[in-house]
């Protein structure tokens, strides 16, 4: 199935954030872009590599009027012993979503039915709740928060100024490109 331009569906879910468990619903994703990160398991080996990155680099994310959600089918119970634990992971300060009944892993495809676990999916999200990006890993394959980072800005680029579109590699403040019949043949 293809995600590009599907609105998120309503949800409740439960998070560990801030040392509190409160509530995530699709109203807290709207107003503002998204990145949702799902992950095979909390207490595992690539997962907290991940989730430590992110939080390296949270603060831009959020320069960039962007809020993260990891999401793994652990309870925000095991999210918060996980969060107290793991140095890497104690450095989160986004949204844990506990995603145990597998509602938000099922809705974006990227449950594994069998082993119970979410692959390792990206999914960003407009402020209408639109995914405008995704990708999906197996689950051995860790992901690069700075790409992340670029991919948003990208989206959000391509998002204000619909008549440009973004190369590889690019970052803001980087030539775009404005397609038509001049830039045929000469890229």
């Amino acid at each position: 199935m293809n995600f590009i331009g599907k609105e998120i569906d309503d949800f409740q879910v439960n998070a560990y954030q801030d040392g509190e468990v409160k509530q995530v619903t699709k109203k807290d994703m709207l107003g503002h872009w998204s990145v949702m990160l799902f992950y095979p398991a909390d207490f595992s080996f690539v997962c907290p590599t991940e989730l430590g990155d992110l939080a390296d680099n949270y603060e831009e994310f959020k320069a960039n009027g962007a809020e993260v959600y990891s999401v793994s089918e652990d309870t925000e119970f095991v999210h918060q012993a996980w969060h107290e634990q793991s140095e890497e992971v104690g450095k989160v300060q986004y949204p844990m979503i506990a995603d145990p009944a597998g509602k938000l892993a099922r809705f974006f495809e990227v449950l594994d039915e069998d082993a119970g676990q979410a692959y390792r999916g990206v999914f960003i999200i407009d402020p209408e709740g639109k995914v405008r990006s995704y990708t999906i890993n197996d689950m051995g394959i860790g992901r690069n928060a700075k790409e992340v980072l670029r991919t948003l800005e990208a989206a959000q680029f391509v998002a204000e100024h619909g008549d440009q579109v973004c190369p590889a590699n690019w970052k803001p403040g980087e030539k775009t490109l404005k397609p038509g019949t001049k830039l045929v043949g000469k890229i």
